[in-house]
């Protein structure tokens, strides 16, 4: 069955709507002169009407940011992290730059399986700035994506049984997707027909 794609016009709305907020999230992965990388996360909030922030926050003009703030993580071809840096350029009130100096906890910690669950564990709650650690969970698929070009040079992974580890990690190498068929013919699964 070939795949059915929706057309542009499924993006515009079928109902008149009202813009209320708009949030930007910008991630970057660098390979550095060192050896080392590194993947920044930025997000900036606005809204379209002017607001003041209850207890003692500021006054946001209509289109002004509300937050921007960033993570910049140093890590090495392991994914794992060695420095992290954070900056607040624009927040609602005074003291929350300081809700990224919690981050630092992760330095040492690999981004791979179980990081976003890491992350909460460490983060959530009043232990940190919540826009930052909430742009650090895409941050580690960001990474890997950095690295792209460095695990084509690399000998493909395997497990233990000698199957490559790319098998069933995504809707496009599932065992019984056509991707498989062809580039590994040996671990294809021939779709089974539906009783329903």
């Amino acid at each position: 069955m070939k795949p059915q794609h929706a057309p542009l016009s499924f993006l515009e709305p079928t109902v008149a709507r009202e813009e209320l907020h708009f949030r930007n999230i910008d991630m970057r992965g660098y390979k550095r002169a060192d050896g080392l990388y590194e993947i920044e996360g930025r997000v900036v909030d606005r809204k379209p009407h002017p607001f003041s922030l209850n207890n003692g926050g500021r006054n946001v003009a209509a289109g002004e940011a509300l937050h921007d703030m960033l993570v910049r993580l140093v890590f090495n071809d392991s994914m794992q992290i060695l420095d992290v840096f954070t900056y607040s350029a624009i927040t609602p009130y005074p003291h929350c730059p300081e809700g990224g100096q919690e981050l630092q906890t992760l330095k040492g910690l690999k981004m791979s399986s179980g990081w976003a669950k890491e992350v909460r564990a460490r983060l959530s709650g009043a232990r940190a700035c919540t826009h930052l650690m909430e742009i650090l969970l895409p941050m580690a698929s960001a990474a890997f994506q950095t690295l792209t070009m460095l695990r084509l040079t690399q000998p493909e992974r395997l497990n233990a049984e000698g199957k490559p580890l790319k098998i069933d990690s995504c809707y496009a190498y599932g065992a019984q997707r056509e991707l498989v068929r062809t580039r590994y013919p040996q671990y294809y699964i021939t779709p089974t027909e539906s009783t329903d």
